[in-house]
């Protein structure tokens, strides 16, 4: 019987998942204060943003309900790739969320706080405008928002700010 309980709530849980949305999460042995302020810092921000090898030259960065964030992302053979972004809510240590504007791609980022064991547990829930978008980004996606979570413990790690 519990096993068939079991079952049961595995197949609930992947009716009620949304298929257009993208998970990424980590536990940083940081405070919640500490990777806040590593995202809402424009000066650390900049240092980590982004896949391995990307480097960003922001304009407007605005982290607060209602505000822009324009950058653009030099990615490691050149490119250039402009970004545009409205921040929808930020609740200090609690979560951001901002609409990623792109006419191929659009989404919805909620990046969420938590309080874990041991430090911060940050999810990213990237939540695309159809599920064909979401399908086709999936294995791309989370292979560089890991790369994103590398490049964020290494600046907290080399700023002294990872908890011992």
């Amino acid at each position: 019987m519990e096993a068939g309980w079991s079952l049961s709530f595995v197949r609930l849980e992947a009716l009620l998942r949304d298929l257009r949305e993208i998970v990424t999460s980590r536990v940083f042995p940081a405070p919640r204060a500490v990777l806040f302020e590593a995202f809402r810092n424009p000066q650390q921000l900049v240092s980590w943003w982004g896949p391995k090898g990307f480097r960003n030259t922001f304009d407007v960065f605005e982290p607060k309900s209602g505000g822009r964030w324009r950058f653009t992302m030099h990615g490691p053979n050149g490119t250039c790739y402009p970004n545009e972004k409205d921040f929808i809510a930020v609740v200090p240590e609690e979560r951001i969320v901002f609409k990623h504007i792109d006419p191929v791609h659009g989404f919805r980022m909620t990046m969420i706080y938590q309080d874990e064991a041991g430090g911060t547990r940050l999810t990213w829930r990237m939540r695309f405008e159809s599920e064909e978008q979401s399908a086709k980004m999936a294995d791309l996606i989370a292979e560089k928002n890991e790369e994103n979570f590398d490049r964020l413990e290494e600046h907290l790690m080399h700023s002294g700010m990872l908890a011992g």
